[in-house]
């Protein structure tokens, strides 16, 4: 995580993107929260990142396609992007629960989020790679072997 775990923000909803982006960062310190309107420019953003590890937080109608398909887009680069998501739904209907199961996403909320949902959702996530930052600082073997499989970088 070279600068951080940043939050990616994605709702077609300018004013909600916003306001989500805002609630987020009242909590969140470890990394930027970034928002967006179009997933286009979204997935273009996250295709351009360094880092392939991130947070999302993705409404799941946007504006002529889904956020499904945004994950989707950047399953290349963020590898675990559907596992590091958060959806958010109008109402989260058996369908689109169906849909989260089928993409391993495992945060779903409902419209308006709750403040105390998001967070909680966003903590759980940060803290899996919190947890596994400490093994490695722990475990200089653990940290030696992944960083054989890398064997250009530094961990």
């Amino acid at each position: 995580m070279a600068d951080g775990l940043d939050v990616i923000v994605l709702d077609d909803d300018p004013g909600i993107s916003r306001i989500l982006k805002e609630l987020i960062e009242s909590f969140y310190s470890w990394g930027k929260v970034v928002a967006f309107s179009d997933a286009e420019k979204a997935i273009q953003w996250c295709l351009k990142r360094e880092v392939g590890l991130g947070i999302f937080v993705v409404d799941v109608f946007l504006n002529g396609t889904s956020g499904f398909y945004f994950l989707e887009s950047i399953e290349p680069k963020f590898p675990s992007a559907h596992q590091d998501a958060i959806v958010i739904s109008g109402k989260a209907s058996d369908d689109v629960v169906d849909m989260c199961l089928a993409s391993r996403v495992t945060y779903l909320l409902e419209k308006p989020v709750r403040p105390y949902a998001l967070q909680l959702a966003v903590r759980a996530i940060t803290a899996k790679y919190l947890d596994f930052a400490q093994k490695l600082l722990r475990d200089p073997e653990l940290a030696d072997s992944i960083r054989m499989l890398h064997p250009n970088r530094t961990c």
